[in-house]
């Protein structure tokens, strides 16, 4: 994927990963799916987004979870990815470590001549997004090639 303002220069995964990365920030804020946030945002927005990435990997990522929120007009919801049943769930993962999981996923489901922002919305918009992000089992913790073949097969 080229870069929209410097078009010699490629999109990174590091790039797709800081992306995935901030959307589960942000989702995580606003108490919404992270699909909420790429559907809201929009293609055109994240392509922006995704162009500086490099850039915005210096800036304090609570100024940019803030700033998505008000330039987007986010809207709170009442989904807390956080609120697991104590009993079942240990480990809560970081948005990090999710931003990683979403990132190996989008790279080993990626089509041919699709670009990461395509991909990042196929698969936050894929129902197996819900059992992955279902804390109270272990999905999120399989290693990525049972994940992608559970992605691949529609569930796990």
């Amino acid at each position: 994927m080229k870069n929209k303002y410097f078009p010699d220069e490629e999109i990174t995964e590091n790039d797709l990963y800081f992306m995935c990365y901030m959307v589960e920030r942000v989702a995580r804020e606003l108490h919404q799916r992270n699909k909420y946030v790429v559907n809201a945002i929009g293609y055109e927005e994240l392509v922006n987004k995704i162009s500086v990435a490099n850039v915005l990997h210096s800036e304090n990522p609570l100024k940019i979870v803030d700033e998505w929120i008000n330039d987007y007009k986010l809207e709170h919801g009442d989904f807390d990815i956080t609120d697991v049943d104590k009993d079942l769930a240990s480990i809560i993962p970081t948005p990090t470590q999710m931003g990683k999981v979403y990132t190996r996923l989008i790279l080993q489901t990626l089509e041919k001549d699709e670009d990461y922002i395509h991909g990042m919305i196929r698969v936050y918009n894929n129902p197996i997004c819900e059992k992955i992000d279902n804390y109270n089992c272990s999905a999120f913790y399989e290693p990525s090639y049972v994940i992608t073949r559970a992605y691949l097969e529609g569930d796990f």
